[in-house]
C-alpha cells in the first residue's frame, strides 16, 4: 500500500463537482495508531496523489482454478497455468475500470487527468484536497509521528453504492504507511528486536514482516550439543535416534539415490539476511556425508541487496542457512539448488519482497506491499541497497522450502489473505511451497499465548493458542516435525517431536477450512474431539487445520562454524520434505511430467503415500496440547514420507 505524502502547494483548487448518487461506507478507523497525533485540518487547495486500487477479477474462483490443476481426480490436473494466464485472469475488469472511472469524471475529475498503472490494478489521479473531500465524503487531516514524520489521513471515507464493489481501497485515506525513519537499534542488524508485550497495545507491530530473519528469533532452528564427535556414530544408522544425517533421512524415508539432474527441475532454499550459509561449514558438512560435494555453492539469487554476509559468524547468523542448505543441498544431489537470499544488511526483508522478486505483478496486487511491514527498496536508511526494488526478474523453482515462519497474530488478515492468494497463483504455475509449522507447539513463536481477554501476548502459561502463518494458509504445505522414538531404530515408527521443541500445530483464527482437508479434520474432530472450548483455540470445526505433513526434526548434525553441533526445529523438517518432493519431481520430469505443484489435495486424496504418526503431543500455553493419532491430526498432520510411494503415486498421476 504505497503512496506519496502529501505535496503540499500553492495551486489553486480545481472546480469540484457534486458527486450524484447513494454514498456508502467504504473503509473507517476505529482508532490513531499508537505514535501519532491528530495535528491540523488540511488547506483546500493543497494538491496530493490519489491511487484508488481496483478490485480484482474472478477472486472468488481462485480455489477452484487451483483446485482444477492440482486435484488428482480433475481433467486438468498437471495442467498448470502461464503467467500471462494467470495475471489476464485477475486482473479488473473492463466493467470495473469504466466505473470507477465514470464516477470520477461526473465528480468534476477530468479524464486526461486519471491514469491506469502498467499493472492495470490502479487508477492514478492527482487531486486538490476539497476534491479528494467532495470525492470521498470526508475530512482530511495532518498527522504527525513522536519521530517527527507527517501524514496524511482521514479517519473514514465513502464511496457510491454501484462503485463499491469496484474499488478495493484508495490511499491516501484511513491506512498509516507512511515510511518512518528507524530507531538506532532497527537499522543495525546485530541488535536482536525483542518480542513485542502487552504494553505496545497490540500484536500487530511496525517492522515484524521484514524482522524475521533476525538474530535471535524464536523460528530459527535451536542448537543443542555442541563440538560433537561425529566419529562415534555408526555406520549401521544404529545411533540416529541420537545424531540424525543426511543416511538417517534416506532410511527413514525410503529415499533412493537422485541419479539426474533434469534441467526441468529445481528446488529452491529461501534465506533472510542477515542470514548466512559459510562455504566452510558446507564443506565441512559434505567431506564427512557427501564427500563429491566439497566446494559445491548453492545457484545464488540476490534479492533487494541480498548478501551471503561473513562478518558476523555464529549459530545465530548462520545457524539456519548452513542446516538448509547441508541438508537440501546432500539429499538431493546431483539436482542444483538455488538459494534465494533476500533483503540487504539494514531492513532485511518480508515474505513480500520474496514474493514480489518471483512474480512482478505481485509488487501491486491488491495495492501492493505493506511498507510498515515489509522493506522498501531503494532503502532509504545509510548502508542500505540503493538499487530498485526486485519486482519480478527471478524465476520460480518448482519447489521452495522456507524454514522461517510468524505468529498470525503478529499480523493483520487483510495482509495474510493477501498474501496467501499469491502462493495460490504460483501454485496455479505449478509451484509447490513449503513452511515450517513452528517449533513451541501449540503456542507462537516464543512459547507466546494469546490472553483471551485483551488479546495480547503473555508469558505462555495460559490463554488461547497462538497458530502460526503461512503455516495457516491453505495453499501451502504446512510441515511439522517428529523425532525417532529413544532407544528406536529407523525401521520403528517415530513419534511427534518432543525434544527441545514440539511441532507447531492447530486452527486458524483467519483461515476458513479448505475442501481438500474437510474430511480428514472432520474425521479428526469426530474420532478424537480435542478436550478444549473456544476459550483455547478456534473450536468452529470450520477453520483450516495445521500442519500438513512431518518430518524429522530433531538431533540434525549440522556443520556450523568450523565444528559439528545438533540443532531441532521444523526448520529442518521443511527442507527435508521439500528434497523429498523435488526427487518425486525429477522423476516425473526423467518420462516428460511436468512439476507436482499444489500438492496438498493429492495427499489428502490419498494419505497412504505417508508414515501416520501416533504417539506424541504438541505442549503449550499451559496444556498438553494436541496428540498425535491415526489419520490426521494437529501435531503432525499426514504424517512423514515414504518416498518410493511418493513416486509412484505421483508418476501414475498426468
Amino acid at each position: 500500500m504505497r503512496y506519496s505524502l502529501l505535496a503540499l502547494g500553492a495551486l489553486a483548487a480545481s472546480a469540484v463537482a457534486a458527486p450524484s448518487g447513494k454514498y456508502v461506507l467504504h473503509e473507517k478507523r476505529d482508532h490513531t495508531p499508537q505514535g501519532w497525533w491528530k495535528t491540523a485540518e488540511l488547506q483546500a487547495n493543497d494538491r496530493m496523489p490519489m491511487k484508488i486500487a481496483l478490485t480484482q477479477s474472478n477472486m472468488d474462483k481462485l480455489e477452484d482454478y487451483l483446485m482444477e490443476v492440482s486435484h488428482p481426480t480433475s481433467e486438468k490436473y498437471g495442467q498448470h497455468w502461464t503467467a500471462k494466464q494467470v495475471a489476464d485472469t485477475f486482473a479488473p475488469s473492463k466493467e470495473t475500470i469504466d466505473t470507477v472511472r465514470d464516477w470520477l469524471v461526473s465528480s468534476g475529475i477530468e479524464a486526461e487527468r486519471i491514469s491506469q498503472s502498467q499493472s492495470l490494478g490502479w487508477l492514478n489521479l492527482e487531486v486538490s484536497v476539497a476534491e479528494a473531500e467532495a470525492l470521498l465524503k470526508t475530512k482530511y487531516h495532518k498527522y504527525v509521528h513522536k519521530s517527527g514524520q507527517p501524514h496524511v489521513s482521514c479517519s473514514e471515507y465513502h464511496v457510491p453504492e454501484h462503485v463499491r464493489q469496484h474499488v478495493d481501497f484508495i490511499t491516501p485515506t484511513v491506512h498509516f504507511d507512511a515510511k518512518l525513519s528507524p530507531p538506532k537499534d532497527e537499522v543495525n542488524p546485530k541488535i536482536k528486536r525483542s518480542a513485542p508485550t502487552a504494553a505496545e497495545g497490540t500484536n500487530v507491530s511496525p517492522g515484524k514482516g521484514k524482522a524475521i530473519g533476525s538474530p535471535g528469533s524464536a523460528s530459527l532452528p535451536k542448537l543443542g550439543a555442541a563440538d560433537i564427535n561425529i566419529f562415534k556414530f555408526g555406520a549401521d544408522l544404529s545411533t540416529c535416534n541420537q545424531f540424525i544425517t543426511p543416511d538417517c533421512l534416506r532410511a527413514l524415508y525410503d529415499i533412493p539415490p537422485v541419479l539426474t539432474s533434469n534441467p526441468k527441475n529445481s528446488y529452491g532454499i529461501v534465506e533472510y539476511t542477515p542470514q548466512a550459509y559459510l562455504q566452510s561449514d558446507l564443506n565441512l558438512f559434505f567431506a564427512n556425508f557427501s564427500k563429491f560435494q566439497v566446494q559445491k555453492t548453492p545457484i545464488f539469487d540476490s534479492i533487494d541487496g541480498g548478501v551471503d554476509q561473513t562478518t558476523d559468524q555464529s549459530f545465530d547468523y548462520n545457524g539456519e542457512s548452513d542446516l538448509d542448505l547441508e541438508y537440501a543441498m546432500t539429499l538431493v544431489n546431483p539436482i542444483k539448488v538455488t538459494l534465494y537470499q533476500t533483503g540487504d544488511l539494514v531492513e532485511g526483508a518480508s515474505f513480500n519482497n520474496f514474493l514480489d522478486a518471483i512474480d512482478g505483478s505481485y509488487c501491486t496486487f491488491n495495492g501492493g506491499d505493506d511498507p510498515t511491514q515489509d522493506a522498501v527498496y531503494p532503502d532509504p536508511y545509510p548502508g542500505g541497497y540503493k538499487g530498485p526494488e526486485n519486482c519480478g526478474g527471478f524465476a520460480a523453482t518448482k519447489v521452495i522450502s522456507t524454514s522461517y515462519a510468524y505468529n498470525e497474530a503478529d499480523l493483520t488478515p487483510f495482509y495474510e489473505m493477501r498474501q496467501c492468494n499469491e502462493y495460490a497463483k504460483l501454485g496455479m504455475l505449478g509451484t509447490t511451497f513449503l513452511y515450517s509449522s513452528g517449533d513451541y507447539g501449540v503456542a507462537g513463536n516464543g512459547g507466546q499465548c494469546i490472553d483471551p481477554t485483551t488479546g495480547q501476548y503473555n508469558n505462555g502459561t495460559s490463554g488461547k493458542f497462538n497458530p502460526s502463518f503461512p503455516g495457516t494458509c491453505p495453499y501451502i504445505l504446512s510441515v511439522g516435525a517428529t523425532q525417532i522414538k529413544p532407544g528406536a531404530s529407523v525401521t520403528q515408527p517415530e513419534e511427534a517431536c518432543e525434544t527441545v521443541i514440539f511441532s507447531g500445530g492447530g486452527f486458524s483464527n483467519v483461515f476458513p477450512m479448505p475442501s481438500y482437508q474437510a474430511a480428514a479434520v472432520q474425521e479428526f474432530f469426530t474420532n478424537h474431539p480435542p478436550p478444549y472450548g473456544a476459550d483455547r483455540y478456534n473450536n468452529s470445526r470450520m477453520t483450516r487445520g495445521f500442519p500438513d505433513v512431518s518430518a524429522n526434526g530433531a538431533n540434525y548434525v549440522i556443520a556450523i562454524d568450523g565444528t559439528f553441533s545438533l540443532v531441532y526445529g521444523t526448520s529442518a523438517s521443511s527442507p527435508t520434505f521439500g528434497s523429498v518432493l523435488t526427487i518425486v519431481n525429477e522423476a516425473r520430469a526423467d518420462i516428460g511430467k511436468g512439476s507436482i505443484g499444489f500438492v496438498n489435495p493429492a495427499l489428502y486424496a490419498h494419505p497412504y503415500v505417508l508414515n501416520d504418526i501416533t504417539s506424541g503431543g504438541n505442549m503449550g500455553c499451559g496444556t498438553p496440547g494436541f496428540t498425535a493419532t491415526t489419520g490426521w491430526d494437529p501435531v503432525t498432520g499426514l504424517g512423514t514420507p515414504n518416498t518410493l510411494k511418493l513416486i509412484e503415486l505421483f508418476l501414475l498421476l498426468p
